[in-house]
């Protein structure tokens, strides 16, 4: 299901990344953030060109796209946003956040699904200080990395108040992994959903991961 910005939702988690593949780690670190914070609804925002990767080593933007549709099916409380997909040039996290304020309304409760290895990165993001102002911050954690909210805190101003911390740890999946393991052959049904299995078999993707 696409995103419908007629709904009357009010408090909304975003989740973005390049998705490629989806997996089971985002299914439940989105599964989770809908629970915990008591969320209307969680978007999947697949980026379209990531300002930190090349993009001639992504699979097209249509196959993520349509594995992350395959993927959140049957979840009602999970939609797909082309926020990021329907726009030209690198997706920087504020613009995505600052163009879905716009679609859901000054109302919206906004929160943005981040691992704590981001957060611990924050200060190389394009302008965080205008960020926590469009929305809140979701944090959960990832096994090696801590962020030292004291010294973020003086670079941004009320960081600290804009975060909430998820208490749980994401699933350690890589997408390189999953890749290398489709382009061995091994098994990956327990770590991809099973619709985005066939799917990436069906359209041959990472064969020469």
């Amino acid at each position: 299901m696409d995103t419908n910005h007629q709904l009357p939702i009010t408090r909304v988690g975003v989740l973005g990344g390049t998705f490629d593949p989806p997996h089971n780690g985002h299914l439940l670190i989105a599964q989770q953030a809908l629970t915990q914070l008591k969320l209307d609804q969680v978007l999947f925002a697949p980026t379209r060109q990531p300002p930190h990767k090349d993009v001639q080593v992504i699979t097209p933007v249509e196959h993520r796209v349509e594995m992350v549709r395959l993927a959140i099916a049957g979840y009602p409380g999970f939609a797909l946003s082309r926020v990021d997909v329907d726009r030209q040039g690198p997706t920087f996290t504020l613009d995505t956040m600052r163009l879905l304020r716009g679609q859901l309304g000054k109302s919206a409760e906004l929160y943005f699904i981040m691992g704590m290895d981001s957060l611990a990165n924050i200060l190389t993001w394009r302008d965080p200080a205008k960020l926590i102002q469009i929305c809140n911050l979701a944090v959960f954690a990832r096994p090696g990395f801590q962020a030292d909210l004291r010294d973020l805190e003086k670079a941004i101003p009320n960081l600290a108040a804009s975060i909430v911390f998820l208490p749980t740890t994401a699933v350690k999946i890589a997408a390189s992994d999953l890749q290398r393991r489709i382009s061995a052959g091994l098994p990956i049904t327990e770590l991809i959903p099973t619709p985005v299995v066939k799917y990436i078999h069906e359209h041959k993707l990472y064969q020469n991961s």
